[in-house]
C-alpha cells in the first residue's frame, strides 16, 4: 500500500453470531483493502457485537464502498458507519465563564493533537472572544435568560448546523440544554461534569467537596442527553485530595482533571473510537 491510499474507519454493531469478523475481513479483502487496525467486543449482557476497523483502500471510491456496505450490512442486521480517516471532525465548542477546558482544547487542536476542526465558539458571555480571535475561530455571543432560552437555542442550533458540526463540546457551558436541543444533538454532544460520580451537583462543587472532606475528586465526560448528567459515560478520572487542601487547591486540581478527561473524550470521539451501547459506551482506545 502506498501512503497516498485513502484510509477509512468502519464502525459497526449487530447481534452477535459466529463469522462476523471473517465476513468483514473477507468483504474488505475482496475489494483490495488493507486492514491497518481492528478491534472488536461482544457484550454478553446484551448479545451485541461491536467492531472498529481502520483500513486503506484505493480500488474503490468512498461512495462505492458505502453502497456495498449497505448491502453487506443487511445480512447481519448491522448498524454501521464509514468515515474518511483523513477528515478532521467539524466541531463547535460551547463555553460560559470558565475557560480552562476551552483553552486546553484549542491548544491541543492547534498543536495537531486532536483530529478536529474547530469551526465556532458559542458562549452566553463575552469573556473569551479574545481567546477565540487568537486562534482565528469565529466567536458567537448569545446571551440567554429564561425568557429568551428558546430563541437563543434556535440561534445556537442554526450555527451548529451551518458549520456542519459532527461534534459539539460543552466545555463548561453552564446552562441546561432543553430536551429539544438534546435530541437534536443526540450522539454528537459531549459534556464535562465536575465529579467522578454524579454527586455535588450545582454551583460551587469544590466547596461542597471540601466541606465533605473528600479524598478523591474527579471528572466525567459523557454524551449529552435530556437526563441531566446521566448520559453514556466516555471517560472518567480522579485526583487525590487530603485534609491540607484548600478549596482553591481542589478547584485547580479539578480543573486540570476536567481538561484532561474532556480532551481524551474528544480525541476518542473524533477518531471514531466510541460506539454507543444503550446507556453505556464501547471505547476502542
Amino acid at each position: 500500500m502506498t501512503t497516498n491510499t485513502p484510509a477509512y474507519i468502519l464502525n459497526l454493531s449487530c447481534p452477535d453470531r459466529t463469522g462476523i469478523v471473517h465476513a468483514v475481513s473477507g468483504f474488505l479483502l475482496e475489494r483490495g483493502a488493507n486492514i491497518e487496525e481492528a478491534a472488536q467486543y461482544n457484550d454478553h449482557d446484551t448479545g451485541l457485537f461491536f467492531m472498529r476497523v481502520r483500513f486503506a483502500c484505493g480500488a474503490h471510491s468512498e461512495s462505492a464502498l458505502r453502497e456495498e456496505l449497505k448491502t453487506f450490512a443487511t445480512g447481519f442486521g448491522m448498524t454501521l458507519q464509514l468515515h474518511a480517516a483523513a477528515e478532521p471532525m467539524k466541531t463547535v465548542i460551547m463555553v460560559s465563564k470558565e475557560g480552562h477546558c476551552l483553552n486546553d482544547l484549542l491548544f491541543r487542536w492547534k498543536s495537531g493533537l486532536l483530529a478536529i476542526d474547530v469551526r465556532a465558539i458559542i458562549s452566553n458571555h463575552r469573556d473569551f472572544y479574545q481567546l477565540a480571535a487568537s486562534y482565528n475561530v469565529p466567536f458567537h455571543h448569545i446571551p440567554l435568560t429564561a425568557a429568551t432560552k428558546a430563541q437563543a437555542e434556535a440561534k445556537q442550533l442554526e450555527i451548529i448546523e451551518a458549520e456542519g458540526a459532527e461534534l459539539v463540546v460543552l466545555a463548561r457551558y453552564m446552562q441546561i440544554l432543553s430536551d429539544n436541543l438534546c435530541r437534536s444533538l443526540s450522539g454528537r454532544a459531549i459534556n464535562i461534569h465536575h465529579s467522578f460520580l454524579p454527586s455535588f451537583k450545582g454551583a460551587k462543587p469544590y466547596y461542597q467537596a471540601h466541606d465533605r472532606g473528600v479524598k478523591l475528586i474527579g471528572a466525567t465526560a459523557h454524551y449529552v442527553t435530556a437526563d441531566l448528567d446521566e448520559g453514556p459515560i466516555i471517560e472518567q478520572d480522579v485526583a487525590r485530595a487530603d485534609h491540607t487542601d484548600t478549596v482553591e487547591d481542589l478547584t485547580a486540581r479539578g480543573r486540570d482533571t476536567e481538561s484532561q478527561v474532556l480532551a481524551r473524550a474528544v480525541k476518542w470521539h473524533s477518531e471514531h473510537r466510541v460506539l454507543l451501547n444503550g446507556h453505556r459506551t464501547v471505547v476502542f482506545r
